[in-house]
C-alpha cells in the first residue's frame, strides 16, 4: 500500500499477458466494490506512474496500460510530453530547480547523468533517473504506507480555556489521541511539544501564544508517559492570568520506526511494555473513538470546550453508522 487509494504489485509476464490481468482486476474491483480504478504497469514504479498519467489522458485504454508494449523511439516521445513536474517524487521548487538546468521533461531528466542527478539533488534524484530508464531502483519494501515525520492534534475550541486545570484536560485528551495516530503508523516519538494560542479577533483581549517542548528520555508510543510529558509543560503555557486561549494542540516529532528501537529494561519508562496504548486502539476501534481513554483523557461525556460538530459534513465514505440513503 502506498496510498489511500494506491498500490504496487510485482507482476510476471508479457505486456498483453498483463494487460489481460490488469482488465480483469478492473473489472472484479468495480464488481465488487463499484469503483473504477485504474491499472498501470511498467518495468518500474516510476513507469507505472507514467502509464497512470497516460490512462488519465487517453480514455481509450479503459483504464489498463503497460508501458512495455512501446518501443524506444515512442517512449522517448512519451516521456517528452510530460512534465517533469508531473513525475512522482518531483515537487515544485524540485522542478524550477530543473528547469533553471535545462530540464523541463521526463525524458530530459531520463537522460541525464544519474550520478550528476544525486550529486546535485540526493539519491532519490538519481533512482527516478535510473526508474525512467527501466532501472529497478525502489522495491516494493521501500515504498511505505505514508509515514509521516511528526504528527499533531490541535483544535480550536467551543469556548475559552483561561486556566491550567482545564487545560490540563486539554492537554491530556489531546496527547492521547496523537499517540493513537503514533501507533497506528507503527512510530515512536523521542520529542513533545505543546502549543496554545489566543482568538485573532477576541475582543478586549491582547493576542497571545505560547509553546513549550520536552525531549523523551526514551522514544515512546505509550499514552500515558506520552500525557505526563505533556502536562508537565502546563506551567509555560499560563505565564501570567487572564489569557484566553483559543486553540491548541501537542506535536510529536523524532519519529522513528517502532521495530527499529529495542531499549534495554533498565531505561524503558514505568508503562512500556503493558500494551496499555494496544489496548485502547483496540476498545476504540469496536465501539468508538473515543470510547475509553487514560486520566483525565477519559472522559464519559465530551467536555464543554470540545469544538460543535453539529454541521459537520456526513462521512459516507468511512463511516459505517454515516452511509447516504438512497429511496428508490
Amino acid at each position: 500500500m502506498y496510498s489511500i487509494d494506491e498500490s504496487f504489485v510485482g507482476l510476471r509476464g508479457t505486456p498483453a499477458e498483463l494487460e489481460q490481468i490488469g482488465r480483469e482486476i478492473r473489472r472484479e474491483v468495480r464488481q465488487l466494490t463499484g469503483v473504477p480504478v485504474r491499472v498501470a504497469m511498467g518495468a518500474t514504479k516510476s513507469l507505472a506512474k507514467v502509464a497512470a498519467l497516460g490512462i488519465k489522458r487517453t480514455p481509450d485504454m479503459e483504464g489498463v496500460l503497460h508501458l512495455g508494449r512501446y518501443g524506444e523511439e515512442q517512449m522517448a516521445q512519451i516521456l517528452d510530453s510530460i512534465p517533469v513536474t508531473d513525475l512522482w517524487g518531483i515537487a515544485g521548487r524540485t522542478g524550477k530547480r530543473l528547469a533553471a538546468m535545462n530540464v523541463r521533461s521526463a525524458r530530459d531528466l531520463r537522460d541525464l547523468d544519474p550520478k550528476w542527478a544525486r550529486k546535485k539533488f540526493n539519491v532519490n534524484m538519481e533512482r527516478i533517473t535510473l526508474e525512467l530508464r527501466g532501472n529497478s531502483c525502489i522495491p516494493l519494501e521501500m515504498v511505505p504506507p505514508s509515514v509521516k515525520d511528526q504528527l499533531i492534534f490541535s483544535r480550536s475550541f467551543a469556548q475559552k480555556i483561561t486556566t491550567e486545570p482545564e487545560m490540563e484536560q486539554v492537554i491530556s485528551l489531546y496527547a492521547q489521541r496523537v499517540s493513537a495516530r503514533l501507533r497506528a503508523q507503527g512510530s515512536l516519538a523521542g520529542h513533545l511539544s505543546a502549543w496554545a494560542m489566543t482568538g485573532w479577533a477576541d475582543e478586549g483581549t491582547v493576542p497571545h501564544s505560547a509553546q513549550a517542548s520536552v525531549g523523551l528520555s526514551v522514544p515512546t508510543d505509550d499514552p500515558i508517559t506520552l500525557t505526563k510529558a505533556a502536562r508537565a509543560l502546563l506551567p509555560k503555557l499560563f505565564p501570567h492570568d487572564g489569557i484566553r486561549y483559543a486553540r491548541a494542540g501537542v506535536v510529536l516529532t523524532d519519529l522513528r520506526q517502532a521495530d527499529g528501537v529495542q531499549p534495554l529494561p533498565l531505561f524503558q519508562p514505568e508503562f512500556e511494555g503493558r500494551g496499555v496504548g494496544q489496548a485502547l486502539d483496540v476498545i476504540n476501534r469496536k465501539f468508538a473513538t473515543t470510547a475509553v481513554g487514560v486520566g483525565l483523557g477519559g472522559m464519559k461525556a465530551p467536555p464543554g470546550w470540545e469544538m460543535k460538530r453539529e454541521l459537520l459534513s456526513k462521512r459516507c465514505l468511512t463511516s459505517w453508522d454515516e452511509l447516504m440513503v438512497a429511496a428508490a
